[in-house]
């Protein structure tokens, strides 16, 4: 006899309602610099959440570090071109990372340290959301499949102390608006890590940060990528033209890349 979980989920399937659960979730476990492993950084140089659970309301202060932004013991030192890697996990370190039902767009920020990520002092060095060249797949697919790894290369700023932002949007519910139902709506994984670039030549770190974006703030019910269906029409809801919210990445950014094994 099949058990009544069994029927929930098979209705589930069918509607395309999504069950939530705690293993869907995700959030960073350390950080990468050229390829080096830098060690478990929750609570460490990680302002980590203390579970896994993402932020749904876009007005929260939560938007800007998730639930604990407040400074941690240590940081992690690059300087100027080097590749700074994020490694996300769900449960345990390498696990599946997120649900196959949490689709959507990943993007990195950086702000001041000193600013503590407060009003538009936030730039966007990476997005990454659906792409059609790479088997019609989400980010967060392909985030999978590089075993929760995705980096940024640092960019020409000069030398201090830096907030590096790291969020997941998920879209699996993004279809209704969350001040409208508070058990939907988009869903964000955020983690702030704490950065010191350390530039030795005075030719290195010359360009200042734009800012310009305030997390809360800038993203809004009205933005784009915040209301998506995922189940809905490829007429209307081509992933193709999805545009996750923010602005554009910085033209001053050096790229970065989901790189999949």
């Amino acid at each position: 006899m099949k058990s009544p979980l069994f029927y929930l989920l098979a209705a589930a399937l069918k509607s395309h309602i999504v069950i939530p659960t705690v293993l869907a979730h995700s959030r960073v476990y350390g950080v990468w610099v050229n390829e080096v492993f830098q060690g478990d950084g929750r609570d460490i140089y990680i302002r980590s959440p203390p579970t896994n659970e993402p932020v749904k309301d876009i007005y929260s202060n939560d938007m800007t570090c998730n639930v604990h932004n407040r400074a941690v013991p240590k940081t992690v030192n690059v300087a100027t071109g080097d590749k700074l890697t994020f490694e996300w996990y769900h449960e345990s370190r390498k696990d599946d990372i997120i649900n196959d039902s949490h689709k959507g767009a990943i993007q990195v920020y950086i702000a001041p340290s000193a600013s503590n990520g407060t009003g538009a002092v936030w730039t966007k060095l990476f997005s990454d959301s659906f792409d059609g060249s790479l088997n019609n797949k989400w980010a967060t697919d392909r985030l999978k499949k590089a075993k929760g790894q995705h980096y940024i290369i640092i960019p020409n700023i000069p030398t201090g102390d830096y907030l590096f932002r790291a969020e997941i949007t998920a879209l699996h519910q993004a279809q209704v608006r969350y001040d409208q139902d508070h058990d939907k709506g988009a869903e964000f994984y955020i983690e702030c890590v704490q950065v010191r670039v350390q530039n030795d030549r005075e030719t290195l770190g010359s360009v200042a940060l734009p800012g310009g974006t305030s997390l809360p703030g800038t993203y809004s019910y009205d933005s784009h990528g915040i209301i998506w269906n995922l189940f809905g029409s490829k007429e209307e809801w081509d992933p193709r033209s999805y545009v996750p919210p923010g602005p554009a990445v910085w033209e001053g950014a050096k790229g970065g890349k989901i790189e999949m094994v």
